[in-house]
Order: structure tokens, then sequence, then C-alpha cells
């Protein structure tokens, strides 16, 4: 834990630091701040009792977020600078404090073979300056990585995980191509007929309400806390394990995978709004705003990108609910509800889940100019698929 609150302590001195600086100057760099810290260092003896390499670590990942910040500033821009502000999303928000209990973790780099040792088949241990070797639960075969991560989650529970890029996933080599609908219901519906479920949450609402009904600065309210955190890890852990298992078995099925272009942070925004404009169905909203969350889409797309690198496509999500994947015809109405579609010019019927993934499929308005053309309300462009 101590290396943690100095990691953690560092990181907010950079925030103050970076909070009360002069617009038009330029923010103290890593090498600056480096010194700093060790004048830091000299002064106070608790600082100096922790490792220089971790509190070093901080301040470099608190530049790498505010050049990943800076990065998605400049995109928001590019990508609204025409639009309405009321239609604006918010923009990225900026690096920010770091919390007890819930920001807790540390860096170390520069390690090499000689600092990890396997000691049976369940048990390895890792070596952490100013603490010695630590042992942890050998899940996976710890690869060559040059840094590794050490956090603690809300639940308590420590991990430790090394810096490593995994190789794509190879494509079977048949040609297949496949669209992925997602949705709230259905989690996952492939354009072949296939369908994936997210597990549910288990858990969270009953001990969510005894938290509310429990006095503030109790200890009963104190343990269903915790226990409400292990709930909450639970789920994390199978939703994680789920979206690993369907994103290997789909990065290894097809050749070529269209997936719809969804912006999940800015579909799960609060709809409270302001007090001079408050929000409407706020409660509705954000009902959907956590069966979206625990469906994991955000997850499954990004998880997908890396495992399916290069073989991803990403397909505009208009009209992609509503067209007819027969005849090409946009119609509103032809979704008479959730699972039905029924279009009125051709009578062609299927379930509304696999129509869209089956327009996915086709890529319509596809980035990159490998998708299909748009279909004609005559003249049928989708290939044919066989429903499993």
């Amino acid at each position: 834990m101590g290396h943690c609150a100095h990691a953690r302590y560092v990181w907010n001195l950079a925030v103050e630091q970076r909070s009360w600086w002069q617009p038009g100057r330029p923010a103290p760099g890593f090498a600056t701040q480096c010194r700093q810290l060790s004048g830091a260092r000299a002064a106070f003896p608790w600082l100096a009792a922790g490792s220089v390499i971790v509190q070093q670590q901080a301040l470099r990942d608190f530049h790498a977020a505010w050049a990943s910040y800076f990065a998605a500033l400049r995109e928001w821009r590019r990508r609204y600078v025409r639009t309405a502000p009321d239609e604006r999303p918010d923009p990225p928000g900026q690096p920010s404090w770091r919390k007890r209990g819930l920001d807790e973790g540390f860096r170390i780099v520069a390690t090499g073979p000689q600092d990890v040792q396997r000691l049976n088949r369940r048990r390895a241990q890792v070596l952490v300056p100013k603490l010695g070797w630590v042992r942890f639960r050998w899940s996976r075969p710890v690869p060559e990585a040059r840094s590794y991560r050490v956090t603690r989650d809300r639940a308590g529970r420590w991990h430790v995980a090394f810096c490593a890029v995994p190789p794509p996933i190879p494509g079977p080599g048949t040609g297949e191509v496949v669209g992925i609908d997602r949705g709230v219901t259905v989690t996952l519906m492939l354009s072949d007929g296939r369908r994936y479920q997210a597990p549910a949450d288990c858990g969270v609402e009953r001990l969510q309400g005894r938290l509310d009904r429990a006095r503030r600065g109790s200890i009963r309210r104190a343990k269903l806390k915790a226990r409400l955190a292990r709930a909450h890890a639970r789920n994390a852990d199978a939703r994680r394990d789920w979206v690993e298992q369907r994103s290997t078995q789909i990065a290894r099925g097809y050749d070529l995978i269209r997936i719809e272009d969804l912006n999940v942070r800015n579909m799960t925004r609060s709809a409270k709004g302001t007090v001079e404009r408050p929000g409407r169905n706020v409660r509705q909203k954000a009902g959907l705003n956590r069966a979206i969350l625990a469906s994991g889409w955000g997850m499954f797309a990004a998880r997908l990108e890396h495992k399916a690198a290069g073989r991803l496509e990403k397909v505009d999500p208009a009209f992609t609910s509503w067209r007819c994947s027969e005849c090409g015809t946009v119609d509103r109405k032809a979704r008479e509800s959730q699972a039905v579609f029924r279009c009125r010019s051709c009578g062609y019927s299927a379930n509304a889940d696999l129509n869209a993934a089956r327009n996915i499929a086709a890529g319509h308005a596809a980035r990159g100019g490998r998708g299909l053309p748009r279909p004609s309300n005559c003249e049928p462009q989708l290939p044919t698929f066989h429903v499993a």
C-alpha cells in the first residue's frame, strides 16, 4: 500500500501543479518534474523511503494521460467543429485526481526475466523494489516484458499485469464475411444467425438497496459496501471472460468482420440535463445506460480490434435497423417491434437484429471504401447467407 500511496501522491501533486499553471506558458515537462521530485525526496524522508521508480513512473503516466487527452481533444474538434453546440457531445475530460480506495496501483520498469521466478504449477514470485519477492498466482505464461503494473481493485484483490502486446489471431482463410449487430436484448447477433448473450449482473440491486438504507458511518454500511464491491468485481470478471471468449471465437471463424461504429461513451451519457434545461425520462435513460454498460459493447469492440487486426471494418449504423436486407428499402415502420422486421415493399420478414446484422455484413457506408454500394429498392445487392 505504501507504493500505491506514493504513486497517488505524486500524481495528485502533478495535477495540482498543472491546475495552477498560467495559460500561455509551457507546462513543466517530465524531466523538470523528475528534478523537482528529487528535491522533494531530499526534503521529506517519508517520500525518500519509497521507490523512486514507482514515483517517476507515476509522473510518466501523468504525461502520457495528458498526451492522450490532447489527441482526443483534437479528434473531438475535428469531428464536431461544424456541429451545433446543442448537438455536440461533451469534450474529453482532463486527467484528474486519484482517490484512495479507487485508484490503487503502481508501475515498475526496467525488469527482466530474472525478476520473475516460477515456484510450482500454481505459484510464482516477482521482485518489487523496496519490498522484495512477492508471490502471485500463475494464471498464464508470463511474457518477456520490460515492465509490469500492480493494481488493487475495489474488492481488495491484488493483480499483477506484465506489459506485452500479443500477436493478432490469424483468420481461417475461407473468405467468409460476417456482420455483428450489438443490442441490449440480444447482446451479439451475427449475420449467419448465431447469437451470443452476455452474462447478467447478479446480486447488485439487492445489495445496493440494503446499502442505501444503512446508516452512514456504521459498521454495517462498511460491510455492505465491501460486499457490493465484491459483487461488482465478480460481474466484471464474468463479463470480461465472456468478451475474451467470444472475441477469440469470432476472430478465428471469419476473415472479414464488420461491426457498427458506435460511440458507447456518448450513448451512455446521463440525461439529467441542467437546471435551466432539465432532461426527460431520466430514470428510463439511466436503466438503458446500465444495460448497455453491462453488455460490454465497448470492451468487445476493442478486444476484437486487437485480435482481428486489419480484418475489422466499422460500418455507419445509420438505417441498418430500418433497411430491408432483401430489397434495400429503408422504412421506419418496417421494424414492427424489437424482434420483428417485416418489409412492406417485398414482404420479407425476419428477426430485426438478424436483418440489421446482414445489412452490416454487406458493408453499407463502410469506412475505407471496401463496403458495397447502397442497394436500390429494386436491385438487391446483399449476398445470400446461410442461417445456422
